[in-house]
């Protein structure tokens, strides 16, 4: 499985030989250098680049083009070479974007030589830069591991190749140039959208092969961004790493700056220098800021600004991407204000060790100074906070109105012109996530479709009080999420209720966002009580008839999807699907279980863990609307079922962590409005769709 790195994140190498594979929205120039323990250049000789390809154990391509496969053989590297340095630089005067901040985020993927992934890399948060450090490989202790690095750098090769100490930095800068403008290195540009959909059409790679990115996920995650790879067909052939592209009409070079954003380039800042360097982004943190806007303004955020073979992938992309971007930034002011507190209680230790001090206006005016020098710096990390945060806001507000049904809040107005899909989605929207920090700005949680983990709504009275233990982040967002409660925090019987809604309208969202037919609903209800919750999927038709009360209820139920189980999975074993019975329904099912665990005995508990572990991959998933203290009585016997459901709350709470930094972040449910009509116009929208198909 491939590792998706954040900025500062390092991952082992279990091999020597290795490809790294680069992805570009516009032509780069791709090079390599070799440097020593600290990162030092002996001399030119340690620099691979398209006017001198090979070196000891490394071959970078010839040409700037929008993709690129460098071969590294770390075992014929010389000995004294310690770290393998991977730039990008964009060329000039091939009319692509001077700087990387018009252009898609470059990735890099690092391969064994038969294609498996090891690790991959996404340098974002790139602006006024034109060259960067995407990522090192680096010898400790006699293995290597490689490291995400995506330092940037505005003054482009020059500045960079100077930075890791190279006397001859200008020269050499100069000379890769005159290579690319001599026509050395041709400029093959990023294959045309056209091409890309012929591909999809014909005989580009299908959807399930498309490379996912990162997660919950992770997001698995974040949110943290992939690029796509083009089709393998005849039409992508043609625009493949090492061919001339064809010219484009009118004779013209071609203009890749992003028709939306401003064509003003930013000013140039200064690059960091072998004299001052520029300061290491910690593991985590956000990409290099501070770039000054450009006279007319900074340039405008767009929807869809990220890779993805389609826009609904480079939609999700996108998100994921100001998930992690938020991630950082918190992380970074986090860290910047701890900082600041333990350095103000050792500026007051050491102001007040001596006894001779401790008193008088000699202390008084040492607090005052330790004081001074703290909020300073608290004052200096909440500007770049709220200076991310804007950019966020500002992105967040182009975004939301784009998103596509599954991605979209009930309130959204696509919604108002929803229509039957005609392809499944790519993901599912669960609801909102919000850090204590700015508790205004919501980032969608996506997760992937198909469901691998069922879900579980806890509708007990831990949903709303949360786990035992001190946890300053879910105080201070339930601080600030109690008042914004107008009715103050539900009882038992509230959350109950709230929680069979919110199962309904992650059932309606799921067979909307489905072609007609493609997906289905059922439901246990032992004790009755979920009837008025269930009434828009019965009127509409969704749900064919209410649940059975009791116990002969639940065994007719489970017996049925545990059948429909064994016979997808020896289908699938032995290639017979055409063997399947008739009267199965083969769309897939979404098993919504109430009141548990009333009404389940032994072997319905059996069946219930069956279809949690084995379901998913035959289209049976489970989604449980459950109190777990009720559990208790069954002991440790449920516990792996627990574990392997993802939790989520019908009420906003702090209960979730991302897997970069360990944030513990606010989820909220997504429910229509109150008063709302919503969700019942489209589930008959989707029942007419049924009827129609």
């Amino acid at each position: 499985m491939t590792a998706e790195l954040v900025r500062g994140q390092n991952h082992p190498l279990d091999r020597a030989r290795v490809e790294i594979r680069v992805t570009a929205g516009s032509p780069v120039v791709a090079g390599v250098t070799l440097g020593d323990e600290q990162g030092r250049l002996a001399g030119a000789e340690a620099v691979a680049h398209p006017g001198a390809p090979r070196r000891p154990g490394i071959e970078v391509p010839r040409q700037a083009a929008a993709e690129h496969r460098i071969a590294v053989d770390l075992d014929a590297l010389p000995g004294d070479v310690h770290r393998v340095s991977v730039l990008l630089a964009l060329p000039r005067g091939t009319g692509a974007p001077s700087t990387f901040g018009p252009a898609a985020a470059p990735s890099v993927t690092l391969t064994g030589l038969d294609g498996t992934g090891i690790a991959r890399y996404t340098v974002t948060g790139l602006g006024a830069e034109s060259a960067v450090v995407a990522v090192e490989l680096y010898r400790r202790q006699g293995a290597w591991k490689v490291r995400a690095v995506g330092q940037g750098y505005a003054d482009g090769l020059t500045a960079m190749l100077h930075d890791q100490g190279l006397p001859q930095a200008a020269e050499l800068g100069a000379d890769i140039e005159e290579a690319i403008s001599r026509g050395q290195a041709r400029a093959v540009q990023a294959p045309a959208v056209a091409a890309v959909r012929s591909e999809r059409a014909g005989a580009g790679p299908a959807a399930a092969d498309r490379p996912s990115p990162a997660h919950p996920p992770a997001s698995d995650g974040p949110p943290s961004g992939p690029a796509a790879a083009p089709g393998t067909g005849a039409k992508a052939a043609a625009a493949k790493p090492g061919d001339v592209s064809p010219a484009p009409v009118g004779g013209g070079p071609v203009d890749y700056r992003h028709p939306r954003r401003r064509s003003t380039p930013p000013p140039a800042v200064p690059a960091p220098t072998a004299s001052a360097p520029a300061p290491a982004a910690p593991a985590g943190a956000s990409a290099p800021a501070g770039t000054p806007a450009p006279p007319d303004g900074p340039s405008l955020p767009v929807a869809g600004d990220a890779a993805g073979w389609s826009m609904e992938e480079r939609l999700y992309n996108q998100v994921w991407g100001m998930f992690e971007d938020l991630a950082r930034s918190v992380a970074a002011y986090r860290s910047a204000s701890g900082f600041a507190e333990s350095r103000l209680e050792q500026e007051l230790d050491q102001a007040l060790s001596d006894p001779r001090n401790r008193l008088g206006t000699a202390a008084d005016a040492a607090r005052a100074t330790a004081r001074d020098k703290h909020a300073a710096l608290v004052a200096q990390a909440r500007a770049a906070l709220d200076r991310d945060l804007a950019q966020l806001a500002a992105e967040s507000a182009v975004v939301e109105p784009a998103l596509p049904p599954a991605f979209a809040r009930w309130d959204n107005p696509v919604w108002q012109g929803y229509h039957a899909p005609l392809e499944r989605p790519l993901a599912l929207r669960l609801g909102d996530l919000h850090l204590p920090e700015v508790l205004d700005l919501r980032i969608p949680m996506l997760v992937r479709l198909p469901l691998e983990r069922g879900l579980w709504i806890d509708s007990g009275p831990d949903a709303y009080a949360g786990s035992a233990g001190p946890d300053p982040d879910r105080d201070i967002a339930r601080r600030e999420l109690g008042s914004a409660l107008t009715d103050g925090p539900p009882d038992e019987a509230g959350l109950r209720r709230l929680a069979v809604e919110t199962a309904v309208a992650i059932a309606a969202r799921m067979l909307a966002i489905h072609p007609a037919g493609d997906f289905a609903v059922q439901v246990i209800d032992p004790g009755g009580t979920a009837a008025p919750a269930l009434a828009p999927l019965l009127e509409s038709g969704a749900l064919p008839a209410a649940p059975v009360p009791g116990a002969k209820g639940v065994a007719a139920v489970l017996e049925a999807l545990t059948r429909r189980v064994d016979l997808v999975q020896m289908a699938v074993r032995h290639r017979a699907g055409d063997a399947l019975p008739p009267d199965l329904d083969t769309a897939e099912q979404l098993l919504i279980v109430h009141d548990f665990p009333h009404g389940f005995d032994d072997r319905a508990l059996t069946q219930l863990r069956y279809l949690a572990d084995e379901g998913p991959a035959a289209g049976v998933h489970l989604l449980m609307v459950a109190d777990r203290a009720r559990t208790r009585e069954y002991g440790p016997v449920l516990d792996p079922l627990w574990r392997s459901l993802l939790r989520i709350t019908p009420v906003p709470d702090a209960h979730l962590a991302d897997p970069w930094v360990g944030h513990a972040w606010t989820y909220e449910p997504l429910l229509a409005p109150k008063g709302s009509l919503v969700v019942r116009q489209v589930l008959d929208r989707v029942a007419a769709a049924r009827r129609a198909s």
